[in-house]
């Protein structure tokens, strides 16, 4: 398998990748927090929702201009307008900013504007777009398919590396099986799995998993808990009138309230929060 996939191998590097980008350490001791809406719906809405997770120590603001939707008919995000927005708020919030690409189009543009790239779970053996981010010059978060095995994963992310670019953070994110109460199945296994077979980093998406909001406490704490660098979470200020996943969103103040709890865990296993 080692063969498969040389460049994301553990074997191949022993020592763990930590991938740096404005001061901030993704890999290393400290658990990083990203946390923000699944879509930017305005420049007010991004304001808001930024305020309170600064104040409450998250590191990285997430948010998609574009939006990939199963139905052709829902919200498709501001594009490039969206992408201004998260730019211009920067100045004013300080946090670094992610977004996901959907286009090989788009990925020269998207990554002017942002710190970090995110591939979504549908296009995680988009190989086209794969090749084209390996060459963008910033990191990538790279989200499992829903229906992805872990060497299928790790095979996409030897794609990205293979075309230059080895700042490459996994996200395990739920697949796809029998249980239907909860969106998907978060696969908390694959985090020590991954630990020992890559020397990536590994964060979580606890909010697709759920696709509810009641339980994203829970799996964020266990994710910690098994190893994961960082956790990706959907908040929103008014989830009721969300453009987008507004039922898998807490409150920002929810998510502030979470910290505490989430850095006892971190703390107990040695590392910080």
């Amino acid at each position: 398998m080692i063969d498969r996939y040389h460049l994301t191998s553990i074997a191949t590097r022993p020592e763990k990748t930590v991938i740096r980008v404005g001061g901030i350490e993704i890999g290393a001791e400290r658990v990083i927090l990203m946390a923000g809406p699944c879509a930017i719906e305005s420049a007010e809405q991004l304001s808001r929702i930024a305020k309170e997770l600064s104040r409450g120590g998250v590191s990285i603001l997430r948010g998609s201009a574009y939006k990939p939707r199963t139905s052709p008919y829902s919200f498709q995000g501001l594009g490039a307008e969206g992408l201004k927005l998260h730019r211009e708020g920067q100045k004013e919030h300080k946090m670094l900013i992610e977004t996901e690409v959907l286009d090989v189009r788009d990925v020269s543009l998207v990554a002017e504007h942002v710190d970090i790239l995110r591939i979504g779970a549908r296009n995680m053996q988009n190989f086209s777009l794969l090749k084209e981010v390996g060459k963008c010059g910033k990191p990538v978060i790279l989200k499992r398919g829903i229906c992805a095995t872990i060497e299928e994963w790790l095979m996409s992310a030897e794609y990205i590396m293979a075309h230059g670019n080895h700042e490459v953070i996994l996200c395990e994110r739920g697949i796809r099986t029998f249980e239907n109460a909860t969106r998907c199945t978060l696969d908390l296994s694959s985090i020590p799995v991954l630990k020992q077979l890559t020397h990536l980093p590994v964060i979580v998406d606890p909010s697709h998993a759920a696709g509810r909001k009641d339980i994203i406490p829970s799996l964020a704490k266990a994710a910690i808990a098994v190893g994961a660098d960082g956790l990706l979470i959907e908040v929103h200020d008014e989830p009721a009138n969300a453009k987008c996943d507004g039922k898998q969103a807490l409150l920002p103040k929810d998510l502030v309230a979470l910290i505490p709890d989430l850095r006892k865990v971190a703390v107990a296993i040695g590392r910080s929060l």
